[in-house]
């Protein structure tokens, strides 16, 4: 069984399964509050009781911050307290090139106003484009905060290599690095793992299920055609297309279902499970759209592969062609396909 718990740092613990914020932030159906705080405390009781959002998450930190206030009220500040939260500082790329100190401040302080926190346990730091400069220098005015007390720890969410190296050369005592990794992309495996593991950053991995393209749904299936029903499954059809094609696709599926079936759970558990069993990876991110997905997420923690299905799973993995590259570097070209479907500017207008 694997461990559900990790020390991401000294005496900060997090479960290694991440209840993900971004389907709350619209896009997937209409939100209704209160149930939505009901299901966080039920992930909460579940025992996944560290949670993820961002800045540019429409809504979300603040239904997570409504969320532990209840646990607050109805189960006192220790209940409370158990209740982790990662959020992210992300810059709207027309801000890029004139961010200063002062704006950096001014996120996390909202930050902490809609999570009803006097400190955040992580915050997450993510820049659009290395042609501007200004990276370092606003990671380190992030840092600054963390000394100040603002924030426990400190973050990037999809730096490649040489750019993480070069915050962690200037001196910012980084502890995470939140990525995408799956079975179908291990990117994160090309350089990236070797540098934090010489630097003590560890994984926060989202895409696990590929947006839910590693389920029972889309096995012995015809290859979808556009346009696909949210942006998430067309994000991910790239990826499967990177990876090998529709075909080999299906037999990956047909693999993480015979591991599935051999311990009586589903393939995005297995799925979810692989990546957590990748060096670096502290934990995995992953949706839900109600109490019971929560559940069955929980059980990820319950599921230790085995020898025979590891090697089952790797013999596909081994016919794949990429995706190839660094960590967000495809995403990272705007004119690209996967670059091209990106938001760039979501915290513009946002209070």
């Amino acid at each position: 069984m694997t461990e559900k718990s990790f020390e991401l740092s000294p005496g900060y613990t997090i479960s290694r399964v991440i209840r993900g914020g971004w389907q709350l932030a619209g896009g997937h159906g209409a939100i209704d509050r209160q149930q939505a705080v009901t299901d966080l405390i039920a992930t909460f009781d579940a025992g996944i009781r560290t949670y993820d959002c961002a800045d540019i998450y429409t809504g979300v930190e603040e239904l997570i911050g409504a969320a532990r206030l209840r646990l607050a009220n109805e189960r006192g500040l220790d209940a409370a307290a158990k209740m982790k939260v990662h959020t992210k500082l992300v810059p709207d790329l027309e801000r890029l090139s004139n961010i200063s100190r002062d704006y950096v401040r001014g996120i996390v302080e909202q930050s902490l106003r809609r999570l009803r926190t006097e400190r955040l346990d992580l915050v997450q730091f993510h820049w659009w484009d290395y042609a501007l400069p200004g990276y370092v220098d606003a990671i380190g005015w992030l840092n600054d905060l963390r000394l100040e007390g603002k924030l426990r720890n400190v973050g990037t969410t999809n730096f490649d290599a040489p750019h993480l190296a070069e915050v962690l050369a200037a001196g910012v005592p980084l502890v995470s690095q939140q990525l995408q990794y799956s079975v179908l992309d291990q990117r994160p495996a090309n350089s990236l793992a070797t540098l934090a593991s010489q630097n003590g950053v560890s994984f926060l991995c989202y895409g696990s299920v590929a947006g839910g393209f590693l389920s029972e749904r889309w096995l012995d299936v015809a290859e979808p055609q556009t346009p696909l029903e949210n942006r998430s499954l067309v994000k991910y059809k790239l990826i499967i297309d990177d990876f090998g094609g529709w075909d080999l696709f299906q037999e990956l599926l047909g693999a993480l279902k015979a591991v599935a079936d051999r311990h009586g759970v589903d393939i995005a558990t297995i799925a979810s499970a692989w990546v957590l069993e990748q060096p670096q990876v502290a934990a995995v991110i992953v949706g839900a759209r109600n109490q019971a997905h929560a559940l069955a997420n929980a059980g990820i923690m319950d599921v230790a592969l085995d020898v025979e299905d590891r090697a089952r799973i790797a013999a596909v993995i081994a016919q794949s062609s990429g995706p190839l590259g660094d960590v967000y570097t495809l995403e990272r070209d705007r004119h690209g396909r996967h670059g091209s479907i990106m938001h760039y500017n979501l915290n513009a207008g946002r209070k």
